[in-house]
């Protein structure tokens, strides 16, 4: 694995009408013809994830976008579909055409309400101006919207070139102002011993590791720790060679209980899909949200979101091990609701409990959107590892990262 997980890239995403050139300036920018351009209108109809390295920045992924101005009923899916992708977007390219400098910010279909909808939600917004060559540079069109939005509107041609460095340029120094932390935040330090727990079963892909653990054994050498695999099954063994107890061990959440049991007095104990909920979430919801399990009713309905999309297996963590870990504490009537991938009810109200998985698929800001999708529903929202430590009674035993990730 050579390349950063798209979860792991910083998500910009593209948003103007049809046919205002979103596609031309994802392909300016990526040096490359990653979208599909045209003439006609309504070329892109879903977003289209281009994963690119930008220099001076790292790793970002481009989120090329339907027009906002789509219309009828295909239109209003499309559309739909462009605001999905804008809860992934942490850093926000609108495109602003004719129609929209002296339009009012009220109309979804206008560039004004889709900076303001991506400002209440915290995502820096560049205002564009393009086809500057079109437009006598742009220079008018810009200062009213400067006036308008009090932000600086770049100007940009993707056919001639005018005003992409500028706007790369301008896109690095942003994502170098984000905050960078570890994923093993405050959990161990230069030169300690980390003993990881990887159940190799039916559910691990042959010949690789889950991307959790390849992203936890990345972070650990990056932070200059000694990182040490074994299996459950070896764990014995793997605890025997060492001189001391490792520092922390990190397990796969569904042999929770089992390493806990094994892990010595002198060690902290988490497990990957608790690192995760720190590290693509919010911990402090995560955790208060799984005390109130206790008190759900036996017919409560239940939410289990997966980032992935695949075939279930017999032993399915999301599935099947929870859904019976839940059954055997409040009982056979409760209601349980699988969704995977970008699937995710807009109304949670309907729900008792949302369960979701680590979200090493998904980046922050798009787990965060959920995260306060049920908060505003007053729902209870967990993590798969916290409420396995919880239903397990083992919870009070579990170490947690400390401090904040990359937040743009």
């Amino acid at each position: 694995m050579t390349q950063a997980a798209r979860g792991e890239r910083v998500h910009i995403g593209v948003f103007g009408r049809r046919n205002a050139g979103k596609s031309s300036l994802v392909n300016a920018l990526t040096g490359q013809r990653a979208a599909l351009v045209s003439e006609v209108a309504g070329t892109t109809t879903d977003p289209v994830y281009q994963p690119m390295e930008l220099h001076g920045a790292g790793a970002v992924v481009f989120i090329d976008t339907a027009g906002f101005d789509e219309t009828g009923e295909l239109g209003g899916l499309r559309v739909g579909r462009t605001r999905e992708a804008s809860a992934r977007a942490e850093i926000a390219l609108v495109l602003f055409e004719d129609e929209d400098v002296n339009a009012s910010d009220g109309a979804e279909e206008n560039a004004y309400f889709w900076v303001r909808r991506l400002q209440a939600s915290g995502v820096p917004v560049f205002p564009i101006v393009s086809k500057s060559d079109l437009r006598d540079g742009g220079t008018a069109m810009a200062e009213k919207i400067k006036k308008r939005l009090g932000l600086p509107a770049f100007c940009v041609s993707a056919a001639t070139g005018e005003g992409v460095e500028a706007l790369r340029e301008a896109l690095v120094r942003r994502i170098a102002q984000g905050e960078e932390r570890s994923l093993l935040a405050g959990l161990v330090g230069p030169g300690e011993v980390v003993l990881l727990v990887m159940p190799q079963d039916a559910e691990a892909p042959k010949g690789r590791l889950i991307q959790p653990q390849v992203q936890t054994i990345r972070a650990l050498l990056d932070d200059s720790c000694v990182p040490i695999g074994c299996t459950p099954e070896t764990m014995d063994a793997a605890l025997a060679a060492l001189r001391n107890p490792p520092a922390l061990i990190i397990t796969d959440s569904q042999v929770f209980s089992a390493v806990a049991e094994k892990t010595p007095k002198e060690s902290k104990l988490t497990s990957f899909s608790v690192l995760f909920a720190a590290y693509k979430g919010d911990i402090s919801y995560f955790r208060d949200s799984a005390a109130k399990v206790r008190n759900l009713p036996s017919d409560a309905r239940i939410l289990i979101a997966e980032a992935c999309t695949h075939n279930a297996l017999d032993a399915d963590i999301g599935r099947v091990k929870i859904p019976a870990m839940l059954r055997k504490k409040l009982g056979d009537g409760l209601r349980i609701e699988n969704v995977g991938g970008a699937d995710f009810p807009a109304d949670l109200s309907w729900y008792d409990l949302v369960v979701h998985c680590g979200a090493c698929m998904f980046n922050r800001r798009y787990v965060l959107s959920r995260v306060e999708a049920a908060r505003a529903a007053g729902v209870p929202m967990t993590n798969y590892g916290i409420l396995i430590a919880k239903l397990s009674g083992i919870l009070d035993k579990v170490a947690f990262p400390i401090g904040r990730t990359r937040r743009l």
